[in-house]
This record gives C-alpha cells, sequence and structure tokens, in this order.
C-alpha cells in the first residue's frame, strides 16, 4: 500500500489506541476490541466490519447490550437497533500552542469521587472509575474542591484525545477550560504528540472555544450507538466463549 493510501491514525482512533498504547486495557474476540467496562464505553471495529465482526462484537457486549459506535462508517445489521446518532467533528491540534498551568495539579486515584462528581453534574461523556488509567488528568481546585478539570483519552499512534473538559457551573466564564485544554495539550506536545478532540456538530461555543486555540476541523464524524439483539442465532457471551 502506498504513502498516500495508508489510512490515517484518526481515521479509526479507538482502534489505534486499543491496539497499541492502550492495549493493556483491552479485551478482544476476533477483530473487535474494547475497553475493559469500568474504564472506558468505546470500543474498536476494524475498518471494513464484516458479519463475524459484528457478531463477534455482539458477544462482547452481550444480547441486549448497548454499545457506542465512534466514528464508524459502517451501519450495524439490519436487526441491531440504532439509539442515537448525534454529528460529531473531529478536531486536530497541529497548530496549538500549548502552555502549562500553574494552578493546574496532577489527578490521581484519591480523586476519583470528585472526577465523578463533576461529572455528574457537567455531563462532558463518558467517565468511569478507572477512565482515569487512560492518561493524565488535570484539575484546578477552590477552597480544596475540584472545580475544572480536563484529561486524556484516545491515543491513537502519535496523537492523544482531549477529553472530559468540564467546569463547575459556579465557576463557568473564567477561562478554567482554555487552560486545562492547554495545560493537558502541552504535557501530549512533551511526548512528541499531537492533540486532538471529538466535540458534537452543534454544540457550537465549545467548537468556537476549539478553534480560537488553534483547533482544526480534520473531518466530519458521527456519535452512534446501538443495541445488540436480544437473541441471535449461534450467540454466546463473551464470558461462555
Amino acid at each position: 500500500m502506498s504513502a498516500e493510501h495508508l489510512p490515517h491514525p484518526l481515521d479509526n482512533p479507538a482502534r489505534g489506541a486499543l491496539t497499541g498504547a492502550h492495549a493493556h486495557l483491552a479485551e478482544r474476540r476476533g477483530r473487535v476490541l474494547r475497553y475493559q467496562v469500568d474504564v472506558s464505553p468505546w470500543l474498536a471495529l476494524p475498518d471494513d466490519p464484516g458479519p463475524g465482526d459484528w457478531a463477534d462484537l455482539a458477544a462482547l457486549a452481550g444480547p441486549g447490550g448497548k454499545v457506542p459506535l465512534l466514528g464508524i462508517r459502517a451501519e450495524p445489521p439490519a436487526d441491531w437497533r440504532v439509539i442515537s446518532r448525534i454529528p460529531g467533528v473531529q478536531l486536530a491540534g497541529d497548530d496549538v500552542t500549548a502552555a502549562p498551568d500553574e494552578e493546574a495539579v496532577r489527578l490521581t486515584g484519591a480523586d476519583v469521587p470528585q472526577m465523578l462528581d463533576l461529572v455528574a453534574r457537567t455531563e462532558p461523556g463518558p467517565f468511569l472509575p478507572r477512565t482515569i488509567e487512560l492518561g493524565t488528568y488535570l484539575g484546578i481546585r477552590r477552597q480544596g474542591r475540584l472545580i475544572a478539570m480536563a484529561g486524556e483519552r484516545l491515543r491513537p499512534p502519535g496523537w492523544t484525545e482531549i477529553s472530559a473538559v468540564c467546569t463547575d457551573p459556579e465557576y463557568r466564564g473564567q477561562g478554567l477550560a482554555t487552560r486545562l485544554i492547554l495545560a493537558v495539550a502541552a504535557g501530549i506536545q512533551a511526548r512528541g504528540e499531537i492533540p486532538f478532540l471529538h466535540a458534537a456538530a452543534h454544540n457550537t461555543s465549545a467548537l468556537g472555544l476549539y478553534e480560537s486555540l488553534g483547533f482544526r476541523m480534520r473531518r466530519t464524524t458521527v456519535f452512534m450507538s446501538a443495541h445488540v439483539p436480544e437473541t441471535m442465532p449461534g450467540l454466546r457471551t463473551a464470558a461462555m466463549a
């Protein structure tokens, strides 16, 4: 395959992460991979999924299981029920001028209860008890209380996604999200990698912020989720396999 036809690492970022930097957090069945269930809901199909791959995904998720399909262009089989389709964008941070932040502190496992509480109140996207294991998470505290955070999620080769960007509603409008994005990006760039982001296409305020920091839209995508059929001929769960 010539260089110009090689797939880009961001074309299937979850697969790139689960076969690379996050391989130790992966569960596999055939060509299908997913994160351990208390780390992240994301999973990865091959670029050209066939019936056997969908069957393996169903076995991993279990009958009736809900699966998020991040940026997957292939349609699920006809007997799968699509729950939602949210138009999204993928932004690359080649031109971001990052900077550490003196007030930002690295969060640890001891901070997870406060992180989960902040996420529950701000809903930046999936964040589970072990999501912190995906990479570096930075936070800002006031009077000992975590009021803003951002961190690293998918890590395909040469790239790291910035995710879980959230600020307590009482402290919005102070530029905390901007500071944390740039601080996380500084750590990514220090490793010789490039930051990137995913965002819902309708979230124009977030997109405006990201673009003002130097992120550029690389492509449109779709955040889709679907239910595995309750019954599938020959289906065995991962535990039974």
